[in-house]
């Protein structure tokens, strides 16, 4: 099979040597079939795996997300909880990517006691979750869905934490009540990470405002005007990015 392709069994829909090997193997023959040595070294600059990046430390193999997403569907319904766990802790990047893939179908799929079984696994391993795209992927759609109709303090205490990816946690997971135009966390959220030091925080929350505003234009506008100023550029372009150029260029300018 030509590396980095997928797996002629598995675009048919069906698992490669299923009943010879237990399924944590196939997943694992199957993504070192993917591996594409030629995108290493892109991925490891895009996600800033070099001494002193955010990614520092982190390896790859070079795999595709949409094949990522493609070995998830055909692998989660025979993965077990514990199997999924030892695959979110994986050095390589790409496997822990998989990993959530598949939590976030086990979760969409199972029972209650199946999606608090989800939920512990992802509080436990938040130290893994540890780049912008693992975030991004699947906090809103794992703890965002979850908590939407419990007590939310869990957010604020990750907004409060001293670890950049928890922090993007505790906003992207906002994601899930925005869409339920369910602003409130979101806002309050974004006043406690309005200072952050880093880019990535700012990109996030600016995201997240802009996706309110996107619902409820009055609401995001109202926000910005209290606190634009306080604002790093960064998040401010990012939440007025859908605002009429005017009104992008007052805000850009400091005259509202």
């Amino acid at each position: 099979m030509v590396r980095g392709r997928l797996n002629p069994s598995l675009a048919k829909g069906r698992c490669p040597e299923k009943g010879r090997k237990g399924a944590f193997d196939n997943v694992i023959s199957e993504l070192s079939s993917l591996a594409n040595p030629e995108k290493v070294i892109i991925f490891h600059q895009f996600f800033q795996a070099f001494p002193g990046g955010y990614g520092e430390g982190d390896q790859f193999a070079g795999i595709k997300v949409p094949h990522l997403r493609h070995v998830a569907k055909q692998f989660y319904s025979t993965l077990s909880f514990d199997e999924t766990e030892q695959l979110l802790r994986h050095p390589i990047h790409e496997y822990r990517l998989t990993a959530l893939f598949i939590l976030t179908y086990q979760y969409e799929k199972g029972s209650p006691s199946d999606k608090e079984k989800v939920v512990e696994i992802y509080l436990r391993n938040t130290a893994i979750i540890n780049n912008w795209d693992l975030v991004d992927a699947s906090a809103h759609k794992i703890l965002g869905h979850y908590y939407f109709d419990k007590d939310r303090a869990l957010f604020y205490q990750l907004a409060a934490s001293k670890d950049l990816w928890e922090q993007r946690i505790s906003i992207i997971s906002t994601f899930c009540f925005i869409r339920q135009h369910q602003y409130e966390d979101s806002l309050n959220i974004a006043k406690i990470l309005l200072v952050h030091p880093h880019d990535l925080i700012h990109k996030a929350v600016g995201w997240m405002l802009r996706e309110v505003g996107n619902r409820d234009y009055d609401t995001e506008y109202q926000f910005l005007e209290e606190h634009y100023h306080n604002m790093p550029r960064t998040m401010l372009r990012y939440a007025i990015e859908k605002f009429s150029e005017p009104v992008r260029q007052q805000f850009l300018k400091g005259k509202i």
